[in-house]
């Protein structure tokens, strides 16, 4: 069944206006319609537009769902806004400006259910969206259309609901950053391409052929730093991983990261487990050593998880034996919760260098790495 382009009919409801004027306990009947989330004033600009920009940031995080979607603001998400939009403010004073946030999926417990996405989440995002004034970027989880294939039911309504919330933030269909009738994607700016990926059917050939096309095509002498977002982490030690690999996380493996490493993608950012996990990749090929970073933040409010341990990773380093591939594990979350907090990361480029920081929510400075920032760089001194 073909996705409708979403959704010139939502602007009859004239809801929106409603819906910011009235506290949320007085809305009796919320509409079976999911609102468009209201983009900022001034987005991104042109991908041409940007290619002299060398310096900024942007902010990473995923897993925002809360146990009382559909009845009130996710409140755990609400306070990683909070910081984020004093971040926004810190950051342009440091000089390194928060150019847009990415989300790694899960927005709301259930996306089939249009009260959700608009009781719970969009009054959120546009905190960010209009006080933040920060485009922002979603790739769907399981939470938010489900695990079944291209044209399952239940999958196709929760995708109009994702596609109508995502209407004014994503690229439109037709674009040539924008597979139609997925919520597949990309984005350029300055020096980094972006492209968001639905990891819940990661085995769906017209998808992995699309986002190869798309690096295929990639001017890498304009963008030397590649980021993919997507939901299931390829490498995890959360309760999502250990012995039993799940199959959209064995199919990122398989059929993405050779891609993946083919290109020199810079980073892989993804949620599903909520927690922080770092893991670096390192592999050789005729050009040279390279290094790709795997994150796991999802850390936007949803139940806490805590650490699994170690995934048994023997297949995967045989598989990609000709790369020499190996693999480190430099942060692991924590065995209590407490060590877990929810959180955010802020990602700093500057030319060819890139920094991170983690900025949890908790009582008390969440520092993975034992001191605020760190360089994601081999590099000594």
């Amino acid at each position: 069944m073909r996705i409708p382009r979403v959704l010139a009919a939502v602007g009859v409801f004239g809801v929106f206006a409603v819906r910011q004027s009235m506290p949320i306990a007085q809305q009796a009947s919320p509409p079976a319609v999911v609102l468009p989330i209201e983009p900022p004033a001034v987005g991104l600009p042109p991908e041409p537009a940007s290619a002299a920009v060398t310096k900024f940031s942007f902010i990473a995080y995923g897993d925002t769902r809360g146990q009382a979607d559909g009845q009130e603001l996710q409140r755990e998400h609400g306070l990683v806004v909070d910081s984020m939009l004093a971040s926004v403010k810190t950051q342009a004073e440091a000089g390194f400006p928060v150019r847009f946030i990415v989300q790694s999926g899960d927005a709301v417990l259930s996306g089939r259910d249009a009260t959700q996405w608009n009781v719970s989440f969009t009054p959120i995002i546009e905190r960010l969206t209009r006080e933040g004034a920060v485009p922002y970027f979603f790739a769907v989880g399981n939470h938010d259309v489900g695990r079944g294939p291209v044209g399952d039911s239940q999958r196709e309504l929760g995708l109009r609901n994702t596609f109508s919330a995502m209407s004014k933030l994503w690229p439109p269909e037709g674009s040539p950053r924008r597979l139609n009738d997925y919520p597949t994607y990309a984005f350029g700016y300055g020096h980094m391409f972006v492209v968001a990926i639905d990891s819940n059917i990661a085995s769906d050939a017209t998808q992995l052929a699309w986002v190869a096309r798309q690096l295929d095509a990639l001017d890498r002498t304009r963008y030397r730093h590649v980021v993919a977002v997507f939901h299931h982490p390829p490498l995890s030690s959360g309760p999502h991983s250990g012995p039993v690999l799940e199959p959209q996380a064995d199919a990122i493996r398989r059929l993405y990261l050779p891609l993946f490493r083919r290109h020199h993608v810079r980073m892989t950012i993804a949620g599903h487990d909520h927690l922080f996990d770092h893991w670096v990749e390192h592999y050789d090929d005729s050009t040279g050593t390279y290094r790709l970073d795997h994150l796991v933040t999802g850390g936007g409010g949803a139940p806490i998880y805590t650490y699994n341990g170690e995934p048994d990773l023997t297949l995967y380093a045989a598989a990609a034996a000709p790369q020499q591939v190996r693999l480190d594990h430099p942060i692991k979350p924590g065995p209590t919760a407490a060590d877990n907090p929810h959180h955010f990361v802020i990602v700093e480029v500057d030319g060819d260098r890139i920094w991170l920081e983690v900025i949890g929510t908790g009582p008390r400075p969440f520092r993975p790495y034992g001191r605020p920032r760190i360089e994601l760089s081999d590099r000594q001194g």
